[in-house]
């Protein structure tokens, strides 16, 4: 039964965990001018450093620890090519990698996660989840027919059959697109790829500009958000093993193209609900779930590619959104639970949708900051 019920997840996270960042792929290849085949390759490595460290996370704790590559350490790329060469941009990968598994060994990141409220936590994931939501609409005013088709059909099926809901809208999404032409032929064969090997080369220009910039952007705008959810959802499972798992395996496919290894934040959010299973302790097999289908669009990535590449930007938007709602709403009401935190919570959640950046430290790092802050200041003195 938990397979069973698991299976919609996996498709879901095929458009929110694959979709959207591999447009950022699709972007920095062409600014880099990479052929098809190795944007493959790199398709290839995060999918199965993701799906080996997945599945051995989940199964060995017996919780839904959902690892993705770093979306963010991918956008760095759009900036730094052509210019880095791609040996060095694989050094790169290599000594964030080591640094992280360095951070993993410390336990630093652990006594981090202790000491910030579960209010303030729940206000950050509550801000980024927001952003998803609200592009959900906008995007269905680019496309008034399939984003109205769409929220109409989660509304049905949210009624009649909620268990499924989210590979049902996505049918209707695809079957509308189809009908309207929207969704095009990419012209994919599904044969196995080929990974091809990238010897790697260090530079103080490559380790500054995009190591150092790629272990802060994976702990604050991944692991952080990420380990929130799972503490949130009631998992008490340290940062230090999942830390040390996800580095191994982003040093055994950076060769191969393959960016960091990271906890997923948004996809850890649909995998933690009881949508997942209605058993907490069974929703360990959405992680294993998430893994499997890793691993098929690891080996079959050249397909991958061509095959997200013929969706629409907006379908996918408005299908994350849609899907997110359950997890907006959980967050929100975290937010507001507790009244001696609650004002620094909202706090959080209001800066980390703002999507502020600053000093090269994205939004939920900010978020977290201010609002741990402001939790401190309005602290009410105990009698």
């Amino acid at each position: 039964m938990g397979i069973g019920v698991a299976r919609p997840f996996v498709d879901l996270r095929n458009k929110a965990s694959y979709a959207g960042p591999l447009v950022i792929f699709f972007h920095a290849a062409e600014v880099g001018h990479f052929s098809h085949a190795m944007v493959a390759s790199w398709v290839w490595a995060i999918s199965i450093g993701a799906a080996l460290s997945g599945i051995f996370l989940s199964w060995r704790s017996r919780v839904p620890v959902i690892t993705a590559w770093s979306a963010p350490g991918t956008a760095l790329l759009v900036t730094l090519f052509p210019a880095l060469p791609l040996p060095q941009v694989v050094g790169a990968y290599i000594t964030a990698a080591l640094i992280l598994f360095l951070i993993g060994c410390s336990g630093y990141f652990d006594r981090i996660m202790e000491r910030i409220p579960r209010g303030i936590a729940a206000g950050m994931m509550a801000g980024i989840l927001f952003q998803f939501g609200a592009k959900a609409f906008s995007s269905a005013t680019a496309a008034p027919l399939l984003g109205g088709s769409m929220v109409l059909a989660y509304l049905l099926f949210r009624r009649l059959l909620p268990r499924y809901c989210v590979v049902l809208v996505l049918l209707v999404g695809v079957l509308l697109s189809l009908t309207t032409g929207t969704l095009h032929d990419g012209g994919a064969s599904f044969s196995l790829t080929r990974p091809q090997f990238i010897a790697p080369q260090w530079s103080i220009a490559a380790t500054l500009s995009l190591a150092i910039p790629l272990v802060i952007v994976s702990l604050t705008g991944q692991f952080l958000p990420g380990m929130a959810i799972l503490r949130g959802a009631g998992y008490a499972i340290p940062a230090r093993p999942i830390l040390l798992v996800t580095s191994v395996a982003s040093l055994l496919v950076a060769c191969f193209g393959g960016v960091t290894i990271v906890v997923a934040a948004i996809t850890a959010a649909l995998c933690t609900g009881k949508d997942a299973h209605e058993d907490p302790d069974k929703r360990y097999v959405a992680g294993i779930a998430n893994g499997v289908f890793y691993l098929l669009g690891g080996l079959f990535s050249g397909a991958i590619v061509l095959l997200f590449a013929a969706l629409s930007k907006a379908l996918v938007a408005i299908l994350a959104g849609l899907a997110l709602i359950g997890a907006i709403t959980t967050n929100l009401l975290a937010v507001l639970q507790d009244e001696e935190q609650r004002e620094a919570a909202m706090i959080t959640f209001l800066a980390t949708a703002s999507g502020m950046s600053y000093a090269g430290l994205g939004a939920a790092f900010w978020g977290v900051l201010i609002g741990s802050i402001a939790s401190w200041v309005l602290r009410k003195p105990k009698a």
